[in-house]
């Protein structure tokens, strides 16, 4: 059963000098699962949902943290899942690494667009003046977010060059080119365009993914900037997309039509889910839920055709069930949005627990799953005391020393 475990496929940086304990470079190798593949953790000050004019300042949209916390947690076990595992493990962690990808990815690249409307629409019908700050605004949080993820290479995987494009990277890129779209999704034509250009990007992908591949192996520099962990293309139009069912939901003007366009929601996202179901039924798919089935290149992942779909029903699904956990039945979630408005911090400090201390300096591995379990229990626990510091000492930092509060916005 382990010999029909895809080979290994990582081609290390060549310019690096050393490797970790002889693994070689720890960036994410779907097909062997010894890498990480960075999935995105951190979400972005232009990420949090402001409330939108239509709802009252004193009303928070719960359901959007505690869905970032959830999206949190399946990335914190997709990476004890690649360091903390090894391929004794076998299919099993396979298939649990595989899942954990791809629910919690683009769950957050998905609610950097939903949530850009929510706060835009403070701006709408203002003049050229008044747009161009906000623009600007927009882009330093992009721009910081960008900053953010070189330091997360130099921090985190030293050995890597510091300009390998990570997640974070394409997430502020995506803010930087997603903020001023946001500004003109007032009419039916102008959210169909909107679409239209993400399912493009998407496509030309798919189209170019042969000549990709070939120039990826000769350009091992540019390849790392531009196609590594989450690439721009085609990870932005995922950004893009996310726009569009944010403004239809700042356009609900109360909670009862929120709460019937979410269920529109879960019936689209349903449908979509079906739709792999039935096409792997149909076209008899030999290995479904494993990464021989979508997109690798430079041996990171981008889902396939029914993949993509399905990504974006599961994302639509969640979506529904936080918001009626949260906004209808009013369930206190504390711990997951605690997780979620501090998630940015411990994108940082889970890598460096995970990886850094763990994995690299104490050599530990939980091949057993109810260790594993009871290890990454106790790791969640640590990540939420760690949360709640974060956000008190932000409040401190607030109260008592003003200028310095521009350093504790949103993390």
């Amino acid at each position: 059963m382990l010999a029909a475990a895809p080979p290994d496929r990582h081609r290390p940086w060549p310019g690096a000098t050393r490797t970790r304990h002889g693994t070689g470079c720890l960036r994410g190798d779907p097909m062997t699962l010894t890498g990480n593949t960075q999935v995105l953790t951190a979400t972005p000050a232009a990420a949090v949902a402001p409330a939108p004019t239509r709802r009252s300042a004193a009303e928070r949209l719960v359901f959007l943290d505690a869905l970032r916390g959830f999206a949190l947690i399946f990335m914190v076990l997709n990476h004890t899942g690649r360091w903390w595992m090894d391929g004794s493990m076998r299919w099993s962690r396979y298939y649990f690494i595989y899942v954990t990808m791809a629910v919690a990815a683009p769950i957050f690249l998905f609610l950097v667009g939903f949530c850009l409307p929510l706060s835009l629409s403070r701006t709408r019908g203002a003049s050229v003046e008044q747009l161009l700050p906000t623009l600007w605004k927009y882009t330093k949080r992009g721009g910081r977010i960008i900053l953010a993820g070189l330091l997360l290479n130099v921090l985190v995987f030293p050995e890597d060059p510091f300009w390998s494009n990570g997640v974070l990277q394409t997430i502020g890129l995506g803010i930087i080119v997603a903020a001023p779209v946001g500004l003109f999704l007032g009419s039916t034509r102008a959210r169909a365009l909107v679409v239209a250009a993400a399912v493009l990007i998407y496509l030309s992908f798919a189209w170019a993914f042969a000549p990709l591949t070939a120039w990826v192996g000769a350009h091992p520099v540019g390849s790392r900037i531009l196609f590594l962990e989450f690439p721009p293309w085609p990870w932005i139009a995922l950004v893009l997309f996310g726009l569009v069912p944010g403004e239809l939901f700042v356009e609900q003007s109360d909670r009862r039509g929120r709460s019937r366009y979410m269920l529109v929601l879960a019936a689209a996202g349903v449908l979509c889910m079906a739709w792999l179901y039935a096409y792997d039924w149909w076209a008899q798919t030999a290995k479904p839920f494993t990464f021989m089935r979508d997109y690798i290149l430079n041996n990171h992942w981008t889902p396939r055709g029914a993949t993509a779909l399905w990504v974006i029903g599961i994302t639509f699904c969640l979506m529904a069930v936080f918001y009626y956990l949260a906004e209808v039945w009013r369930l206190r979630m504390t711990w997951l949005v605690t997780l979620g408005q501090t998630a940015l911090f411990l994108y940082f400090i889970h890598h460096l627990i995970v990886l850094t201390l763990v994995t690299e300096h104490l050599h530990l591995k939980f091949n057993s799953w109810w260790r594993y379990g009871l290890a990454n229990l106790l790791l969640m626990f640590l990540l939420l005391g760690l949360g709640r510091g974060w956000i008190e000492v932000k409040r401190i930092y607030r109260e008592r020393v003003p200028p310095l509060a521009v350093v504790f916005r949103r993390a």
